[in-house]
């Protein structure tokens, strides 16, 4: 498999092209095979150094790139800010410099100040991976479900992806947006009036007419929906109480059967984690027969295996029967 359509780093879904996209999905694809061995691991990356640099809580990612990585034989380090020099008053840009000085060869970085990876992107000569900044972007979320769709559908061309929830402080929500809408499909958010995007954002999402829409009937958004992206209200965020309660939220904009009989048949149900049941998505849910949030987990370890392979192997050719 030709990996010379190298990026530099996986900041952000909108600096991506198409191309650069699908590139991530076909090796991810092809990644799966070697998590299905016996043995699930190939000595691609054998004596690399990973550093996930996490300044904010997280399982499915972090465990995810930490997995990713051992499976190509990397080694990592986890970084946690509590008990570091963080609480001494260093600075990030100190503390990436530490870590490639102690051999860090690519750094995946979670922090709660929007731009943070582009920064440090700009001050060090190694890869910088995403791995959620702010309220800004989650580029490896979307590759994931991305994926997660293209198992199914085959390609994204005519498809509707809905996504409800608290999209004005959702990094996924913003990054999903953007992915679905390169790769062909039309995205519709809705939400409560408050966590929607404003007008000006709205056109800032919109790729090409009639990409992207803000619905302010969630039942506009997910009637004929191919795909259905429910997404938690992120409390910790809002600085002040937007909602009135959980109770109300759930009435509105909850998902429950009754909510999925306007899906198109056989529509995938999705969703990015933590989820919370009798919130965003009814108890009763979790037996749809098309939701799909674990293919979603699984498919995270082969599209990071995928970033990291073609961060560290400067265009090389990977086979994988390796």
């Amino acid at each position: 498999m030709d990996l010379t359509s190298k990026p530099q780093h996986v900041l952000d879904i909108a600096s991506l092209s198409s191309e650069e996209i699908n590139s991530f999905l076909e090796l991810g694809e092809a990644l799966k095979e070697v998590l299905k061995r016996p043995i699930p691991k190939v000595p691609t990356l054998r004596g690399r150094l990973v550093v996930l640099l996490f300044y904010e809580p997280s399982t499915r990612t972090r465990f995810s790139f930490d997995r990713a990585a051992k499976a190509l034989s990397a080694d990592t380090l986890t970084f946690s800010a509590k008990g570091s020099s963080i609480e001494k008053g260093e600075s990030l840009l100190d503390t990436v410099k530490n870590l490639k000085a102690i051999g860090a060869e690519l750094i995946v970085i979670r922090h709660p100040m929007e731009g943070a990876p582009h920064f440090i992107a700009k001050h060090i000569n190694i890869p910088v991976v995403n791995a959620g900044d702010g309220t800004h972007e989650h580029p490896t979320q979307a590759l994931l479900d991305l994926l997660t769709v293209k198992e199914k559908f085959g390609d994204f061309s005519g498809l509707k992806v809905a996504i409800l929830g608290d999209i004005k402080h959702s990094r996924v929500a913003k990054s999903d947006i953007l992915a679905f809408q390169k790769m062909g499909a039309k995205v519709y958010v809705s939400g409560p009036a408050y966590l929607l995007p404003t007008p000006l954002e709205e056109e800032y999402f919109r790729i090409y007419p009639g990409g992207f829409k803000v619905c302010y009937d969630p039942k506009e958004a997910i009637r004929d929906a191919d795909v259905v992206i429910a997404l938690r209200v992120q409390k910790e965020r809002h600085g002040k109480p937007l909602i009135p309660s959980f109770i109300e939220y759930q009435t509105f904009f909850g998902l429950t059967f009754k909510e999925l009989e306007l899906i198109k048949k056989g529509a995938l149900l999705m969703h990015p984690g933590p989820i919370n049941w009798g919130v965003e998505l009814s108890p009763e849910v979790e037996q749809y027969p098309f939701q799909v949030i674990l293919d979603q987990v699984e498919n995270g370890v082969a599209i990071r295996m995928a970033i990291l392979l073609k961060l560290l192997t400067d265009g090389k050719t990977y086979e994988v029967t390796h």
